[in-house]
């Protein structure tokens, strides 16, 4: 369940964050009652925090009566780093990877053990997928998510294996052995890959991205179809995608330090 539990000494704030995280992409619009229950708040608490928050902008409600994240809320989600400056410094190379691949192209952080997606794009010729922007996905199964863990700490990976490898497809990786030596070989190579361990008839295959202190701060990845996914080629094409952005960054950097130096 999105909510919290029933303390009483719980505060406002956390109450109305779980009348926030009520909503997730299975439940866009829920009813008053709803909020209540997935919040795990009485619903006359549900009913006075949800008039605020929609007084606010945060929640809007529509013509028959169910609740939906409201335009404010979306408007200062934009304002995150993650939104404003990666992002806007992805969107050109993954949009020429787009036009090269005709596959979907995924942008991806690391969000405690799941990944979550920060763009995606995709072309009429592109095979279905199921992740989303702003969505989140596992790890383990992903190729994006394989290069965010290869690079998270070892307390990250731990941590994953110890809350259970779920199966999503009978190719998933579940034992923590072989992910642990599927990682060591996403170090080495420089790109991962998950043939159809989240969905099948699916490849994905994906490269890490640095920051100007080479740290890895997002994943750069595609989704094609498995039976006519040459890795290889896609590898070549992530490749040189993700150095432009580490490029980008680096340049922003210097810049915001010139202005400071002034």
């Amino acid at each position: 369940m999105a909510g919290n539990s029933r303390d009483p000494g719980r505060s406002v704030t956390a109450r109305a964050l779980s009348v926030l995280t009520a909503f997730d992409i299975d439940h866009v619009r829920l009813t008053l009652t709803a909020i209540a229950r997935r919040a795990e708040i009485p619903l006359a608490t549900a009913h006075r925090l949800v008039r605020e928050l929609e007084m606010w902008g945060a929640l809007q409600r529509d013509g028959d009566g169910r609740y939906a994240i409201g335009l404010r809320l979306w408007e200062i989600g934009l304002l995150a780093p993650v939104n404003s400056r990666l992002r806007e410094v992805a969107l050109p190379h993954m949009q020429e990877l787009c036009r090269h691949t005709h596959d979907n192209v995924h942008l991806a952080v690391r969000s405690g053990l799941e990944v979550v997606y920060v763009e995606k794009l995709t072309t009429p010729r592109a095979v279905p997928i199921i992740s989303r922007s702003g969505g989140r996905l596992p790890l383990h199964s992903t190729g994006v998510g394989k290069v965010l863990l290869a690079h998270a700490p070892t307390t990250v990976v731990h941590e994953c294996c110890e809350r259970g490898l779920d199966r999503h497809t009978a190719y998933t990786i579940t034992e923590p052995g072989r992910l642990g030596r599927e990682l060591q070989s996403v170090r080495s190579r420089g790109f991962a890959q998950a043939n159809e361990e989240m969905t099948l008839g699916n490849c994905s295959v994906a490269v890490p991205v640095h920051d100007a202190g080479g740290s890895v701060v997002a994943a750069l990845g595609v989704v094609a179809h498995s039976a006519r996914a040459d890795v290889g080629k896609l590898v070549k094409a992530l490749l040189p995608a993700a150095e432009g952005i580490r490029q980008r960054l680096v340049e922003l950097d210097r810049s915001e330090l010139d202005l400071l130096s002034r």
